[in-house]
């Protein structure tokens, strides 16, 4: 019974601690949409491969979305027809660059900075070598999958008719009874041409109409956010807190203490709880007094890359293949540069 009290307990202060995280996480994301024009931030973007997976790894920042959020946006940004690099550098480091994680890894680390450091320095590395990598892929539509790539070509060809053969209208060709001849009055002495008027009360209509849209996808997003990884936090600190208490500490400190074994259990670990990066610190923080440092940053850094709930959620973008490529490659990557500094450091 003390075992069941102990484990609540932490439960309980695992969500206490993380719960105003993820609520900040979800409102900053999803108020971009109401604030943010991501067709011309898309624009904006260079298109060199090279510097596009530099860039793509720092638009958390402007992006700032989870493991569950990054996809779609992903998403968008091949059907942009932006450079590969700069979707799949985008996609493996916006979970764990942008504003929400950070601050709740530094707030969670305060007393160990350099696994704040070490995830930073091991993301950013990670996301931009393989954007770099795939960048020699300079048609992404073998990688994705096939209805994908089909939209992708269909949407290609579209842009290149339109350069191709630009089509010039007038607003006022939209409204067929207005006169160029006719006025109205607006303003005390002021005389507004009618076509003008009526153009600009349209435009406003509109205005209103598209924020109304926007708010109540706003709204949308938050519920469905919040229901979606509020049960993921839920069940991860459950299972982090079930762990701590219920499984022989002797194993714990056995597994956590050597180095190797440490790592790739952490891994592991993360791939199978996949819990939410904006929070995901304050659950790895309670094997801190157990496990090493180099394991705990494998966690941070493997976790919001590649693990179950992202894999599902990539296969709406790519071809299986294509996925096992990117967890083999980033496990690699994880697991030298974590097992190098816990031998060097």
């Amino acid at each position: 019974m003390d075992q069941i009290y102990s484990a609540f307990t932490l439960f309980i202060s695992l969500l206490v601690e993380a719960m105003p995280f993820l609520l900040f996480g979800v409102l900053l994301s999803s108020s971009l949409i109401v604030f943010l024009d991501e067709g011309k931030l898309i624009e904006l973007l260079p298109s060199n491969p090279i510097l596009g997976a530099f860039l793509g790894s720092f638009f958390g920042f402007c992006f700032p979305v989870c493991e569950c959020g990054n996809v779609p946006v992903a998403r968008r940004f091949l059907l942009q027809g932006l450079p590969t690099s700069v979707a799949i550098s985008f996609l493996l480091a916006a979970p764990t660059i942008n504003p929400v994680v950070l601050w709740s890894t530094y707030v969670a680390f305060r007393g160990q900075p350099e696994v704040f450091w070490l995830r930073i320095i091991f993301s950013l590395t990670i996301a931009i070598t393989l954007g770099c990598l795939f960048s020699l892929q300079k048609d992404c539509r073998p990688l994705l999958k096939p209805s994908l790539a089909k939209r992708l070509t269909v949407l290609l060809n579209a842009k290149a008719q339109a350069k191709s053969k630009p089509i010039k209208t007038s607003p006022a060709a939209n409204y067929s009874l207005l006169q160029s001849g006719s006025f109205i009055l607006g303003q005390p002495g002021q005389v507004i041409k009618m076509d003008d008027a009526l153009l600009k009360a349209e435009e406003e209509k509109q205005k209103k109409e598209a924020l109304g849209r926007k708010f109540n996808l706003f709204i949308e997003n938050v519920t469905q956010e919040l229901r979606d990884l509020g049960g993921v936090l839920i069940l991860g600190s459950a299972i982090a807190s079930s762990i701590q208490v219920f499984i022989p500490r002797e194993i714990i400190l056995n597994i956590g203490q050597d180095t190797i074994t440490s790592i790739i259990a952490m891994m592991v670990l993360a791939s199978v709880v996949s819990i939410c990066s904006t929070v995901d610190s304050f659950f790895v923080l309670s094997f801190s007094s157990t496990f090493t440092t180099a394991s705990l940053v494998a966690f941070l850094v493997f976790g919001p890359m590649i693990d179950i709930k992202a894999m599902g959620l990539m296969l709406s973008i790519f071809k299986p293949r294509m996925i096992l490529y990117l967890m083999v490659i980033i496990a690699q990557f994880t697991f030298i540069f974590t097992l190098s500094y816990s031998y060097f450091f």
